[in-house]
């Protein structure tokens, strides 16, 4: 049985640090039995980063498909986050703010989890697939996304998941179209193979691979993940990208 204080330990021995700003793609059940459940395991990453810390969770509201009926019932508030369990344990607790974008809002609790979340509605900055107004740009200048990778101190943990839950290489994808639209204006935007990316950034031994609980874990730096892995996307497209998005 794991206790916050155990996974506490095991996640400062994976290299998380106080102060940390985290970006945490999870699942709950990979870790095992924990002793006070989700609130035992978001303690935990509350205690590894400490109060100078952020916490970073997506809070997506994918549970149907298209952008029309996912925008059709959106609300802030109360709309489940999709993409786990720990990540809506963590939306509704106290303290959590959520940002406002119709499919990709992310939660944040810790120090400036408000600035963090609160310009998510912002037109400014690249441009994505899942773009809709009156919501900003998903990936744009003042997105979450946008405001971690800009951060030096920023990481993404990985608990128990592999890179098919890696939002940043969406974050990368969208980065690429941006360039790619620079010398070609009707290029289309192409999805990472996150399989072979994974296997690639697995073998650039840039990240620190280690248990949390039960759960295989990777933690590593958001910019130095986005960064090298877009030089090469440019470089070598036809090894990362999938057929273009109809």
């Amino acid at each position: 049985m794991h206790t916050r204080y155990s996974l506490a330990v095991n996640l400062r021995r994976l290299g998380i640090a106080p102060g940390d700003i985290l970006f945490i793609h999870s699942s709950y059940r990979s870790l095992g039995p924990v002793e006070g459940e989700a609130g035992a395991v978001v303690g935990a990453l509350e205690d590894a980063v400490g109060p100078e810390g952020l916490l970073l969770m997506p809070s997506f509201n994918l549970k149907v498909k298209g952008g029309e009926a996912r925008a059709a019932i959106w609300n802030p508030a109360t709309s489940p986050s999709t993409v786990g369990w720990l990540t809506e344990y963590f939306r509704t607790m106290p303290g959590t703010v959520r940002s406002d974008h119709y499919s990709h809002s992310v939660a944040a609790r810790g120090k400036d989890a408000i600035a963090y979340v609160n310009e998510h509605l912002s037109p400014e900055g690249m441009e994505s697939p899942w773009d809709r107004s009156p919501w900003g740009r998903t990936y744009g200048t003042r997105s979450p996304m946008m405001k971690a990778y800009q951060q030096p101190a920023s990481k993404v943990l990985m608990l128990g998941v592999d890179y098919l839950s890696s939002t940043y290489c969406h974050f990368v994808e969208t980065m690429f179209w941006a360039w790619n639209k620079s010398t070609t204006p009707d290029a289309p935007y192409q999805f990472i193979n996150s399989e072979v990316a994974g296997a690639w950034w697995d073998g650039q031994g840039r990240l620190i691979r280690g248990m949390v609980g039960d759960a295989d874990s990777r933690l590593f730096g958001i910019r130095d993940f986005v960064d090298n892995l877009l030089d090469a996307v440019k470089v070598e497209p036809d090894r990362f990208l999938r057929k273009p998005v109809d």
